[in-house]
C-alpha cells in the first residue's frame, strides 16, 4: 500500500540521491583530476615521458579488474557496506597519493583508489537502480546521477587546474581524503540499512580470483600494448595469462550453482547493448578531456589554472544534456533520445578537431566544446539506465559491474590508442612552432578517430529493445507490478 506519509520518504529519497550523485561525483573528478596536475607530477617525482600514462592507466587498470568483484560484493553483502568501503579506500588511497615521494608509490596509490571505485561504482549504480521505481523517477535519479557523473569528468579538470596551481599537484590527492571520508560516515545515515544475506548465497571465492586477475592481466596489456608494443614479452605474457584465467572464470560460472556472474544475464539484451555502449562511449567521449588538456597545455602554453577554466564551458554543457536527457527519455524512450545525444556529441566531436590548430582561439572552439558537451552528458545519463532495465533487483550489482567494468576498460584501451595516434607524427628533435604544428595535427587526428567511434556508438545503441506499449496505469494498478519502460 502507498505510505501514510509521502513527504518524509520524499525527503529522504532526495537526500539519499544526494548522497549516491555526490559519490558519484568524486568516482569522475578522480579519473580526470590528474590530467592537469601530470607535468607538475612528473618532474616532481621523477616519471619518464612513457611511464607518466601510469597516473592515469594505474587508477583504470585496477577499476576494470576489480568491477566485477565489487557488483557481485554489493549483491551479496549490501550495496551500502561496499558503497562505504569503496569510499574508505578512496580517502586512504588519497592521503597515500599526496605524501607519495616516487613513482611506484603514486601508481600504487592511484591502484588501491581504482579499486575503490571498483566496489563504489556498482554499490551506487545498484542504489539508484533499486531505490526508485522504473520510468519516470528512475530517469530523473539517473538524470541527477548522471549529471554529477558527466560534470565531474570536466570538474577534475578545473579543480585539478586551481588546486595544482595554487598548492602543489598533492593537493590533488588530499582534497579526497575529508570528502570521501565525509561521504562514508553519511552512508549510515541516509542509505537503508542492507537487507540480511540470503540463506544459500556463497562468494564464488575461485570466479573472484579467476574473473579479477584474469581482467587487470587483459586492461594491463591492452593498456601497455601500444607503448610496449603489441609483441613484447610483457604484452604477450599478460594476454597469454589473462585470456587462460578468464577462460577458467568461464567454465567456473558454468558449473558454480551460486555464480560471480550468472552467465545467463550476458543474454539480457538491453545489458549487453548496453555495455557495449559504454565500452565505446569511454574510449570515445572518455579520452576527449585528455587530448584537449595536452592541446591546451602544450599547443597554446596554457598553465595549470587556465587548462582547468577553459574547462567551464563543457562542463555548463554537459549539466543542461545530463538534465534535457532525463525528461525526454521519459517521454520518448530510452533509445531515440540515447542515440540522438550520441550523434550530437559526434558532430560537436567534429567541430572541435576542426578548431583545433596552432593559430586558432579559445573562441573558435567553443561551439564545438558546447554542441559535444550536450551529447556528452545526454548520452552519459541514459547509457546505465539502458543496461539495468530487465535486471532482478538482486542481480543490479553485478549487472552494474559488468556495464561499468566495461567503462574501465573501454577508457583506458581507447585512451592507449589514441594517444600512440596523437603522438605519431611528433617526431624527436622537434620544438619550438615546429613541436606545436606535429602536435596539433596528432590531436585532431585523434579527435577525429574519436568522433567516427562515437558514430559507431549510436548504430550500438540502436540494438536496444524498442519500446513496449501498455495501457496507462491507473489508482491501485500503478502501485502493483513493475511500470512498463520506454527504451
Amino acid at each position: 500500500m502507498p505510505s501514510s506519509s509521502p513527504a518524509p520518504t520524499s525527503a529522504r529519497l532526495g537526500l539519499t540521491l544526494a548522497l549516491l550523485a555526490f559519490a558519484q561525483l568524486i568516482i569522475s573528478i578522480d579519473y580526470n583530476i590528474v590530467y592537469v596536475a601530470l607535468p607538475d607530477i612528473g618532474s616532481s617525482l621523477g616519471f619518464s615521458p612513457q611511464s607518466l600514462q601510469w597516473v592515469v592507466s594505474g587508477y583504470a587498470v585496477a577499476f576494470g579488474g576489480f568491477l566485477l568483484l565489487g557488483g557481485r560484493a554489493s549483491d551479496l553483502f549490501g550495496p551500502r557496506r561496499m558503497f562505504a568501503l569503496g569510499l574508505a579506500l578512496y580517502a586512504g588511497a588519497s592521503l597515500l597519493g599526496g605524501l607519495a615521494t616516487g613513482p611506484g608509490l603514486l601508481v600504487a596509490a592511484r591502484a588501491v583508489q581504482g579499486a575503490g571505485g571498483a566496489f563504489l561504482f556498482p554499490a551506487t549504480l545498484t542504489l539508484v537502480s533499486t531505490s526508485f521505481a522504473e520510468g519516470r523517477d528512475r530517469n530523473r535519479a539517473f538524470a541527477v546521477w548522471g549529471t554529477a557523473g558527466g560534470s565531474g569528468m570536466i570538474l577534475g579538470s578545473l579543480l585539478g587546474g586551481v588546486l595544482t596551481e595554487s598548492f602543489g599537484w598533492a593537493s590533488v590527492f588530499f582534497v579526497n581524503v575529508p570528502l570521501a571520508g565525509a561521504a562514508a560516515l553519511l552512508a549510515f545515515v541516509l542509505i537503508a540499512p542492507d537487507l540480511p544475506r540470503a540463506a544459500g548465497r556463497s562468494f564464488d571465492l575461485a570466479g573472484a580470483a579467476t574473473s579479477t586477475v584474469g581482467s587487470t592481466a587483459l586492461v594491463f596489456a591492452l593498456v601497455q600494448g601500444p607503448e610496449a608494443g603489441w609483441t613484447s614479452a610483457v604484452v604477450l605474457t599478460a594476454t597469454a595469462v589473462g585470456a587462460a584465467l578468464v577462460a577458467a572464470f568461464v567454465a567456473i560460472e558454468r558449473r558454480s550453482a551460486d555464480p560471480l556472474l550468472p552467465l545467463r544475464l550476458l543474454g539480457n539484451r538491453n545489458l549487453a547493448t548496453g555495455t557495449l555502449v559504454t565500452f565505446l562511449y569511454m574510449a570515445t567521449f572518455g579520452t576527449l578531456l585528455y587530448f584537449l588538456t595536452v592541446y591546451f597545455q602544450t599547443v597554446h602554453g596554457y598553465d595549470a589554472l587556465s587548462t582547468g577554466l577553459a574547462f567551464l564551458v563543457p562542463m555548463a554543457a554537459i549539466a543542461v544534456g545530463s538534465q534535457t536527457a532525463g525528461r525526454l527519455a521519459t517521454r520518448f524512450g530510452i533509445r531515440p533520445v540515447l542515440v540522438a545525444a550520441l550523434l550530437l556529441g559526434g558532430g560537436g566531436a567534429v567541430l572541435v578537431g576542426a578548431t583545433m590548430s596552432t593559430g586558432g582561439s579559445y573562441g573558435t572552439l567553443v561551439p564545438g566544446l558546447v554542441v559535444l558537451g550536450l551529447g556528452q552528458g545526454a548520452g552519459y545519463t541514459l547509457m546505465f539506465g539502458a543496461a539495468a532495465l530487465g535486471v532482478p533487483a538482486r542481480e543490479q550489482g553485478i549487472a552494474s559491474g559488468v556495464a561499468s567494468t566495461s567503462q574501465q576498460v573501454g577508457g583506458a584501451v581507447g585512451l592507449a590508442l589514441l594517444v600512440a595516434v596523437a603522438n605519431s607524427p611528433v617526431a624527436e628533435g622537434l620544438s619550438g612552432d615546429a613541436l606545436r604544428a606535429a602536435s596539433a595535427d596528432g590531436l585532431r587526428t585523434a579527435v577525429y578517430l574519436a568522433a567516427a567511434g562515437i558514430a559507431l556508438t549510436a548504430l550500438v545503441a540502436l540494438r536496444l529493445e524498442k519500446p513496449a506499449t501498455a495501457p496507462k496505469a491507473t489508482g491501485a494498478a500503478a502501485a502493483g507490478p513493475t511500470p512498463v519502460v520506454h527504451v
